[in-house]
């Protein structure tokens, strides 16, 4: 497999892209079901999952073209899904990715029915699917698991069609994944659909205008509760999918942890207000400029400061390993604890290989900050983990490799490219070259 090696010790300066969101891109993917007509998304991350998405859409019937971007922008796609060839979703591609699910609400809005393969475990924890189609069930669907897929088909109407009408649907505790799939399915749902203790994330907000610019009525997007009325067909749309409030929050940490000043180009910070915050308490400086947003560090170390993830507008889960990998060496003690998913500190002992000072009890992991990190041989767990050990080795002293580098390759868009290009002593050695050089 390939890895990647970081040489430490080099501050970060000039202007880093920001690519389009992948947790906002998928979710648009799969809106794609809902209409014959076609829908063209702009801006869209070269990533794995993006990938494993387009292959999922293609086996429906949906046609995919891909107008790759020459400026070193996102990529524009247009997806077809005028004949659907199957409604089938099966297992050796929806285990690739657990965002497939997000197939079921659409494919069932529009044709009544749907076979979507249950996605498995997930390494950072249990992700259940049960909100997903307690959510359908409230809007007339039938639904079963034989044989580890999902099978749900809507009620019939008077007409001898099957459609789903619109319901009331409370969820108890918030989820990303099934406020998105209610959306969808809602759109094409007879009448109004309540969603209660819904997810107010970026990238249901960016799904809603999707849908309302397809033809769909929403209202309270952002907010807990949200609204939509249901229309016989959807048509097609032209839209571009926001900027990555992940990569984002990434890339800020990597400028604090390596020092220097870099413009984040194509960021938004209004899209990670409690990560802006939480950074400049460490002692970071963040200024929105024209285009992006700046980040800057100078001599001195960060401050070690208290986290705790929690839903949006909190402090993003997917950016606590991040988090972590810089309060490694901030200047004092940082308490992070971790409400969101169980099993999401793996990358603990993996930094410690490196010299990072952490003592994890339960949820929480008290982070005492060390004047330097020491390079070595890391293994990355997930994706999110996989990016916290590049970003100690950009603060350590010596060679970090990082090993199944693979992870990296779902989230995160010529993350190589984009560090190097600001001053980074980055590489990716492919298998090949890695294994002789064993």
């Amino acid at each position: 497999m390939d890895q990647i090696r970081v040489h430490g010790g080099r501050p970060l300066h000039g202007r880093l892209p920001i690519s389009g969101a992948k947790n906002a891109a998928l979710p648009l993917m799969a809106a794609g079901l809902l209409t014959a007509e076609p829908l063209r998304l702009a801006n869209v991350p070269r990533l794995a999952d993006i990938a494993s998405m387009t292959s999922l859409l293609r086996q429906h019937g949906v046609r995919i073209e891909r107008l790759d971007a020459s400026d070193g922008a996102g990529d524009t796609l247009t997806l077809s899904a005028e004949e659907i060839v199957s409604t089938v979703a099966p297992y050796d591609l929806v285990r690739k990715m657990r965002a497939s699910v997000l197939v079921l609400g659409p494919l069932l809005a529009r044709f009544g029915e749907a076979t979507v393969s249950l996605p498995g475990g997930c390494a950072i924890g249990n992700r259940p699917v049960d909100l997903h189609l307690k959510g359908l069930a409230e809007l007339g669907a039938e639904v079963e698991i034989e044989n580890g897929y999902i099978k749900a088909g809507a009620p019939r109407s008077p007409g001898g069609g099957r459609r789903l009408h619109g319901g009331r649907v409370a969820f108890p505790f918030v989820s990303v994944g099934a406020t998105e799939n209610l959306m969808m399915a809602a759109a094409l749902a007879g009448g109004e659909t309540e969603l209660v203790n819904a997810a107010r994330e970026p990238e249901i907000v960016d799904l809603a205008r999707l849908l309302t610019s397809m033809g769909a009525t929403i209202e309270g997007a952002g907010t807990d509760t949200v609204r939509i009325q249901g229309r016989e067909s959807l048509s097609g749309a032209v839209h571009r999918v926001i900027p990555d409030r992940i990569e984002t929050g990434t890339y800020a940490m990597a400028v604090g942890i390596a020092g220097g000043e870099v413009v984040l180009d194509g960021a938004e910070a209004g899209l990670i207000a409690s990560v802006v915050d939480t950074l400049g308490d460490a002692g970071l400086r963040l200024e929105p400029v024209e285009g992006g947003l700046l980040v800057a560090r100078g001599a001195d170390p960060v401050i070690g400061v208290d986290m705790m993830t929690e839903p949006y507008p909190g402090f993003p889960t997917d950016l606590q390993a991040q988090f972590m990998a810089l309060m490694t060496v901030a200047k004092g003690a940082s308490m992070i604890t971790e409400t969101i998913f169980e099993n999401r500190f793996m990358h603990v002992p993996e930094l410690g290989r490196m010299g990072a000072n952490i003592n994890v009890h339960h949820a929480s992991a008290m982070v005492r900050g060390v004047p330097q990190l020491t390079g070595a041989p890391v293994m990355a767990t997930d994706l999110r983990a996989s990016v916290s050990l590049v970003l100690a080795g950009l603060a350590a002293s010596g060679t970090t490799t990082i090993n199944r580098v693979y992870h990296l390759d779902r989230g995160y868009d010529r993350l190589v490219d984009k560090l190097s290009a600001c001053g980074a002593h980055i590489e990716r050695v492919p298998t090949e070259r890695a294994a002789a050089e064993e």
